[in-house]
């Protein structure tokens, strides 16, 4: 190519096209759409933390957040535990719709995915038509989104999905007065953290701590319970910094700030459980100039919430795909949901299958596998010494009913709960006579929920696997086609629901293709979806 050449198509580009972000629309405000950030911590349920009523141990950066905020006191997960959890939290689906339901089904760092179950493969289930990752809708309209690190979707990302998705992202790379969406994810309190740190400095006394009624009172459970506690001192002081530096930059006051936890606790009965200890979450939003400070919010809110309530937040309509309703912004709806739904299935080596429902007041639990333990001996599991005195006691008849409820080696077919009355669900109403009508009610509505989002659970895997990749093989993607009028360049994906993508062949950041490019520039193209593999990279110059 010339030196004239290159420098007519970058002159085009700067003037035509520059990137389809920042001249989709010259006329656009960006100080008109919010800056939005994200601090995710992993395991944890709200009942440790101070807001929720816990004294045990102060977390001030928190502290100050929710004061400043809105605390959610019903907020859920879909799935408790983490990769199913967070395929809901980017897409606005039930992982049960998506196929995304089992933990885990992709794992990118390992050529088999779960050698204890005859080497079951690594995939990315091939999600129903239109499903995206919903930080694409934001770059659509000019945001600098960023993740870091853990992305852990049970799918393989999308290149449309983030600008920078690594152990240092952040909101200071996006160029000047660009809007931002940035996730700041934390492992400090991880379910693994409890043996991990086992031995590392306590913050608190573990005599002082209050025990749950359904674990015993023993040193080793108080010391697992100090573990989490101390590491949630952690947490703060990690997301103390975050909060500090948006001060210090000028962006705190008017920035959107979520803090959530990815599904409850890191103990046993509470990670991978369908009780509240499993499925629900901390969740404190920062609105704007600190709109309802303070305040609390009781409304049902989960994570397939989260997708179309940023998207509205960001002035943007949430597409109609998405199973979750936006909760706040432009597009909030009306007529908030009354029930969550919520899934087990498989836990690494051991498959099981539980759905439920929850309302304010009630919780319907039903097992498909009544023949499984509630404690299923996940190796993972097992590691941690509260999991171990757990086994111990029970095997030894130590425990008391209420603690060796959950490790009884059959589980009720069905279980109904009195949230209000029972927050810790230890009294199953499901056999009594005057809960029969509440009892059938919950059922139906949960039997409803199954048929119409298409649930997948039913299904074995190695089926699916079996329909979602042909021969053994991932399906791949159609060629891009191209057509070329007008000194523009048009990209069309054969496939209707692909996302297409572009770059400069020296940049490392794919661009959401939005409108027609000009020509005498040199891009790298593709299509992309989730489950296939993308299509061939067209080259131009």
């Amino acid at each position: 190519m010339s030196p004239k050449y290159l420098i007519t198509a970058l002159v085009t580009f700067f003037l035509f096209g520059c990137t389809n972000k920042e001249k989709e629309d010259p006329n656009r405000i960006f100080e008109d759409l919010p800056n939005i950030v994200w601090l995710v911590a992993e395991d944890q349920s709200p009942e440790w933390f101070p807001m929720y009523g816990d004294s045990t141990i102060p977390l001030p950066n928190l502290e100050s957040l929710a004061a400043d905020g809105v605390v959610f006191t019903n907020a859920v997960a879909p799935v408790p535990v983490c990769a199913p959890a967070r395929s809901a939290i980017i897409t606005g689906m039930y992982p049960t719709t998506l196929g995304t339901h089992n933990m885990r089904t992709h794992k990118p760092w390992a050529p088999i995915n779960e050698p204890l179950l005859d080497s079951l493969p690594s995939y990315s289930p091939v999600v129903p038509e239109g499903v995206k990752m919903f930080t694409e809708y934001l770059r659509k309209i000019g945001y600098y989104t960023a993740n870091g690190p853990k992305e852990d979707y049970n799918f393989e990302k999308t290149d449309a999905a983030w600008d920078e998705s690594s152990n240092k992202a952040h909101w200071r790379k996006r160029k000047k007065d660009q809007p931002f969406f940035v996730v700041f994810n934390y492992s400090v309190c991880h379910e693994s953290q409890i043996w991990a740190r086992g031995k590392d400095s306590i913050f608190v006394d573990p005599n002082a701590l209050t025990v749950p009624p359904y674990f015993p009172d023993t040193d080793v459970v108080r010391h697992d319970l100090a573990v989490n506690y101390s590491n949630l001192k952690r947490l703060d002081n990690q997301a103390g910094k975050i909060l500090d530096q948006l001060k210090e930059d000028g962006l705190y006051e008017n920035t959107i700030i979520f803090f959530y936890g990815d599904h409850g606790g890191p103990f046993p009965r509470h990670k991978r459980a369908l009780y509240d200890t499993g499925v629900k979450v901390p969740l404190i939003i920062k609105f704007p100039k600190n709109k309802n400070a303070g305040s609390y919010d009781d409304r049902l809110i989960s994570f397939i919430d989260y997708a179309p309530t940023l998207l509205s937040l960001a002035g943007i309509e949430p597409p109609k795909v998405m199973q979750g309703v936006a909760q706040f912004g432009k597009y909030e709806v009306k007529k908030k949901p009354k029930y969550t739904f919520h899934t087990s299935d498989r836990f690494d080596e051991i498959y099981d299958r539980l759905r439920a429902i929850r309302s304010k007041r009630f919780k319907y639990i039903k097992s498909y596998n009544t023949n499984l333990s509630h404690a299923l001996p996940v190796s993972y599991r097992e590691q941690m010494p509260l999991m171990q005195e757990l086994r111990k006691l029970f095997d030894a008849d130590k425990l008391n009913e209420e603690q060796a409820a959950w490790l009884q080696p059959n589980k009720p077919e069905e279980e109904l709960y009195d949230l209000q009355k029972d927050p810790y669900e230890l009294n199953n109403l499901a056999d009594l006579p005057e809960m029969e009508d509440t009892l059938v009610f919950y059922r139906n509505i949960l039997n409803e929920w199954i048929k119409d989002t298409k649930d997948l659970g039913r299904i074995p895997e190695r089926d699916l696997i079996s329909n979602w990749l042909p021969n053994g093989e991932i399906q791949k993607l159609p060629a891009l086609e191209v057509e070329v009028k007008d000194s523009v360049i048009e990209l069309i994906s054969p496939k209707r629901d692909a996302t297409i993508v572009w770059k400069s062949p020296k940049d490392s950041i794919w661009n959401v293709y939005t409108k027609p490019l000009p020509t005498g520039m040199p891009i790298e193209a593709k299509a992309e979806r989730i489950g296939y593999q993308d299509s061939e990279i067209i080259r131009m110059e």
